[in-house]
């Protein structure tokens, strides 16, 4: 018997295939639209597969969309027990830094100083000093308790107007730019002013922001062994000729047997010198050779004072003495007793008020100088 393998009949297979695949095809279809809709697959029908090969599908009639159901999410437990998005409150507030435009009224209390009250407003002491110029007559020594004193929002000078002041002049007068007083907002000045005649009332605080003021004229004064009468506008300390006398060394010793500040250190503008702490009656020595061109009493607060004259571009200045035990043109040495500490003028307690002059640099910082 001979055997064989039976080979299948392409063309009986053919259509049996193609209504297979669109069988599977409307099933997918079907499971589709069940997912998209929500309807329930049981409520579709397969059709009848028609002559031309194709099978049509029936649909139920359309229904309503169905809906989420709440009960099918999971659950969620907000803070408190409370329903619905909870918002963490913050009771902090931030709030920004705005410039001070105003000018604020300080009372001088008992131990005070004028350094001690900038920093309290974050100003510097010389702004203090230039915005109560006339009340603390020029020198920061006459602080003291009862005072009202004015102070400005930022470093500047602080000008009183006056009848017939234009601001480009005033501006120069204080070293700053006519811009400045215009574009502080605090000095209520219109953009459009006209310079020559702001129409500011007289009497008006005016701020210059980046403002300076000169040393008062009394204390630009230099005193030598050529021309110590220059010094007859401080008081009748001046002396009217002095011969000439001993040359300093150009090294300097310090004027006093302690060497701790008390009050009022070096600040230039405000307080060009040192006030060195001590006791009253405690010696005070020269510090450095030199002939005494100033010898008595000072009316510009300094008390009684020696100044001395070391013939080589320097003066020292020794102020608030309690006794003087120089003379105009007499000679001395470094180390030399030349009066005793006290608290004479404007003076807050006992101490030596020590300035050095020099030719080339004008008034220094003593502490640049002494050993």
């Amino acid at each position: 018997m001979r055997t064989g393998y039976i080979r299948p009949n392409q063309d009986r297979l053919t259509p049996i295939a193609g209504r297979i695949n669109i069988v599977l095809a409307s099933v997918f279809l079907i499971l589709a639209a069940s997912c998209t809709t929500g309807s329930d697959p049981e409520t579709l029908s397969l059709g009848t597969a028609t002559g031309d090969g194709t099978t049509s599908i029936e649909t139920a009639a359309p229904g309503p969309v169905s809906t989420l159901n709440p009960e099918m999410l999971p659950s969620f437990d907000t803070p408190g027990g409370t329903s619905g998005i909870y918002i963490k409150a913050d009771l902090h507030t931030i709030i920004p830094d705005r410039p001070r435009l105003d000018i604020l009224k300080y009372l001088v209390q008992e131990g005070d100083t004028l350094f001690g009250i900038a920093e309290k407003y974050g100003l510097k002491a010389e702004s203090i000093l230039w915005g109560n110029w006339y009340t603390l007559e020029q020198d920061p020594h006459t602080l003291k308790p009862g005072q009202e004193l004015n102070v400005p929002p930022i470093d500047g000078v602080l000008y009183s107007w006056s009848e017939g002041d234009n601001i480009s002049k005033v501006a120069d007068s204080f070293h700053a730019e006519p811009e400045a007083l215009i574009e502080w907002p605090g000095n209520h000045i219109a953009f459009d002013v006209d310079y020559a005649n702001p129409e500011i009332e007289e009497g008006s605080l005016i701020l210059i922001p980046g403002g300076r003021r000169d040393a008062p004229t009394w204390q630009m004064v230099t005193i030598t062994r050529s021309n110590p009468a220059a010094a007859s506008i401080l008081g009748p300390g001046f002396c009217g000729s002095v011969s000439s006398g001993p040359i300093g060394t150009g090294v300097f010793d310090w004027p006093t047997s302690s060497r701790w500040i008390s009050g009022y250190n070096y600040i230039p503008g405000v307080h060009e010198a040192i006030d060195i702490g001590g006791a009253i009656g405690h010696g005070i020595f020269a510090s450095d050779n030199g002939v005494v061109v100033y010898s008595g009493w000072n009316n510009y607060g300094y008390g009684y004072v020696v100044v001395i004259d070391h013939g080589n571009g320097w003066q020292t200045l020794y102020a608030h003495l309690d006794t003087i035990n120089v003379g105009c043109g007499q000679a001395v040495f470094k180390g030399g007793t030349i009066g005793t500490m006290g608290v004479t003028g404007n003076s807050s307690g006992p101490h030596l008020h020590f300035e050095m002059r020099s030719e080339l640099w004008g008034r220094v910082n003593p502490h640049n100088f002494l050993p």
